[in-house]
């Protein structure tokens, strides 16, 4: 059941101040820009048990030069321990962007994010965020927000990666902020 504690983030809202564990032991904040970039896509995953998504980061991998084309910083984050992480990165093909981990319940709530809690052991050992996508603007605000409920349904990553040039060559404003 879904937890009250879960809040729904808006369109055009400044995206929070996470706070994330990283491979290398850095402490980074999930929604600022790097890598002389301006704009951040933050992908949420579910963790190395699903395969989709293991086939979703390694397609990310394949399209990143388009984000970077269009001044969009890349990370990619799951509620999955750091031994765990290492153990996906064997499965994923020459990942280049940045993974963090360890995403907490706590943190998934405050994203408004779906979360499961596994069918079994051999799934996964905690509960777990189902798939999410953030791009956040220069100004810090959620420029495109993309939920699901399931692995299944997932933004097409080509696609998005045309939308945010469009947006950004056209200055296209924050849409879904009617009321």
């Amino acid at each position: 059941m879904q937890s009250d504690n879960t809040k729904k983030l808006r369109a055009g809202s400044q995206f929070p101040d996470i706070q994330v564990q990283m491979l290398d032991g850095e402490i980074t904040s999930l929604g600022t820009p790097k890598n002389g970039h301006d704009w951040k896509l933050v992908v949420v995953y579910r963790g190395k048990h699903c395969p989709i998504c293991t086939k979703y980061l390694n397609q990310l991998e394949k399209i990143k030069s388009s984000f970077a084309d269009a001044g969009v910083d890349i990370l990619a984050i799951s509620g999955d321990s750091k031994p765990q992480l290492q153990e996906h990165l064997e499965e994923l093909v020459d990942i280049s962007f940045p993974i963090a981990y360890g995403l907490t319940v706590e943190q998934m709530n405050e994203l408004g994010l779906y979360i499961s809690d596994p069918r079994s052991e051999k799934e996964t050992d905690h509960p777990f965020a189902e798939p999410g996508v953030f791009v956040i603007n220069a100004k810090g605000e959620i420029q495109i927000i993309d939920l699901s409920n399931a692995p299944f349904a997932r933004p097409e990553l080509e696609a998005l990666a045309e939308g945010l040039s469009f947006i950004r060559e056209n200055d296209y404003p924050i849409r879904g902020t009617h009321g």
